[in-house]
């Protein structure tokens, strides 16, 4: 069997959203979880902040695909993630424990990924947002019944800058979402 020479060139897709989804609705879990099977059938790996409510949803949707999921945790390790931050390990391939608590495990997911896609979130997945929107990260914005898509139509339109980035892209359908993102990845990810 003839071994890859490296793995680095495979898409990273994250995935921000909020853990507690009490505001979200039932529609906004199976979205995301729909989101997460389309990008395990796409060949790409999901990356989540390792937690519950959204980011789980996409984990057990890209596992139920056959995906691949890496967590990166606020946690310095396995026992602080579930005693301390009470959060899950479930549908997660592989969890980076980065100590670096919330705001810093943040900012480490949306550099470690290609692209990230928004679902309903809260103040944690809006801090995500603007990291990459600051850094000119691709950015898919899942559109659902909660505030969250129309939130962030207005922070863009806000921030001085193009209320129509090409890098940011709105879909409420996951596939054409994806499809979207895809089409942007093509353009600024280096290949072999």
């Amino acid at each position: 069997m003839e071994l890859p020479r490296h793995l680095h060139n495979k898409v990273k897709l994250a995935i921000s959203g909020a853990a507690n989804t009490d505001k979200c609705g039932e529609a906004s879990l199976e979205l995301t979880r729909e989101l997460g099977k389309e990008i395990a059938a796409s060949g790409a790996i999901l990356i989540t902040g390792a937690t519950s409510g959204i980011p789980l949803w996409a984990s057990r949707g890209a596992k139920e695909a056959g995906g691949m999921v890496i967590g990166l945790s606020p946690a310095i390790n396995e026992k602080e993630h579930v005693e301390i931050y009470k959060l899950p390990l479930d549908y997660t391939d592989f969890i980076i424990y980065t100590g670096e608590g919330y705001p810093g495990r943040d900012i480490l997911l949306t550099r470690m990924a290609d692209a990230i896609f928004i679902g309903c979130g809260r103040i944690g997945t809006f801090h995500e947002f603007t990291v990459a929107f600051e850094e000119g990260k691709p950015i898919g914005i899942l559109k659902g019944e909660y505030m969250t898509d129309e939130l962030m139509e207005e922070i863009i339109k806000q921030s001085g800058r193009a209320a129509d980035d090409p890098y940011v892209v709105y879909d409420e359908n996951p596939k054409k979402l994806l499809e979207k993102i895809m089409e942007i990845i093509k353009k600024t990810k280096m290949v072999d």
